[in-house]
């Protein structure tokens, strides 16, 4: 090579250096951005568009939350088919390499699934979900039960038994349940002991089932007391009883409250290495203190 001569790979280092920097560009690495970045590559040009919504029956109008879709592969070799894309919008828009799929949309507990075949263009289809949903709440004649005291549990009955398959336990009032159309069992449970409704309940399509479960029951504040009206004993337990000797609820404390169902209990109360008891009744909606005198037998 001749003095003062460039050679060919330096002419090309020489030109790239001298090229003017992008405008806002640091002035460090000046091979920072010569490598493509993974984020700017092309998409496949064989893919097209899948755009899907999902309706109720009988209606064009597309359900617009509480959605999740996924796609499957199609197969039929007896291999478990892949998911190939997921999605929670309304309606959906997924880029797919042609081919046979399934898409499946859930909406709480309801779902629906359609078979689709990706041919080169571009495809829009719907997905029609047989759903309703319900609404539950609790009452002791036109008192309302306060929500946070109430749970419910949901299930489809199977042939005569009204328990078949449970669907949901710890329902809270006013949750909305999204469902299949059907009948259903409801199990209302107001407090922790034995004060519990049911009910079968019918879903509709695109409507929702407002269920009001009505109990007969009140909440007992139990006492162990020297006097009538006098301060409860602190550290008490306390056993609430049927008359033919199934505990209800055990509860220890001054004043516990325990919630039960209209009928006759016994109470026995234990403190101090001594016990105890009383008859009482509960009537439904009247909710009282139960004293129980610490007098000897």
């Amino acid at each position: 090579m001749r003095r003062g001569s460039i050679g060919r790979g330096g002419a090309a280092m020489l030109a790239l250096l001298l090229l003017p920097a992008p405008a806002g560009a640091q002035a460090q690495n000046p091979f920072a951005n010569s490598l493509p970045s993974p984020s700017m590559s092309s998409p496949d040009e064989s893919e097209v568009q899948l755009s899907l919504k999902a309706v109720l029956p009988g209606s064009d109008r597309a359900l617009r939350s509480g959605l999740a879709w996924r796609i499957y592969e199609d197969r039929s070799d007896g291999v478990r088919p892949a998911i190939v894309a997921r999605s929670t919008d309304a309606e959906p828009t997924f880029n797919l390499a042609p081919g046979p799929y399934v898409a499946t949309v859930t909406y709480g507990y309801a779902s629906a699934s359609k078979k689709l075949i990706m041919a080169g263009r571009p495809v829009s289809d719907q997905l029609k979900v047989s759903a309703g949903a319900l609404k539950l709440s609790g009452a002791i004649g036109d008192a309302r039960i306060p929500p946070a005291q109430l749970s419910f549990s949901v299930f489809v009955p199977i042939g005569t038994n009204s328990e078949g398959r449970l669907v949901r336990s710890g329902v809270k009032a006013g949750e909305l349940l999204r469902l299949p159309e059907g009948t259903y069992h409801v199990v209302s449970t107001y407090g922790e002991s034995n004060a519990i409704q049911r009910a079968d309940l019918r879903v509709e399509n695109g409507k929702v089932t407002d269920a009001t479960m009505n109990h007969r029951a009140a909440t007992v504040t139990l006492k162990l007391v020297a006097a009538p009206g006098a301060e409860a004993f602190a550290g008490t337990a306390f056993s609430v009883l049927t008359p033919g000797g199934d505990i209800i609820r055990e509860a220890i404390g001054a004043f516990p409250q325990v919630t039960l169902a209209e009928g006759d209990y016994v109470l026995i109360a234990r403190h101090d290495g001594q016990v105890y008891t009383r008859e009482f009744k509960v009537e439904s909606g009247m909710d009282r203190d139960v004293e129980v005198l610490a007098r000897a037998s």
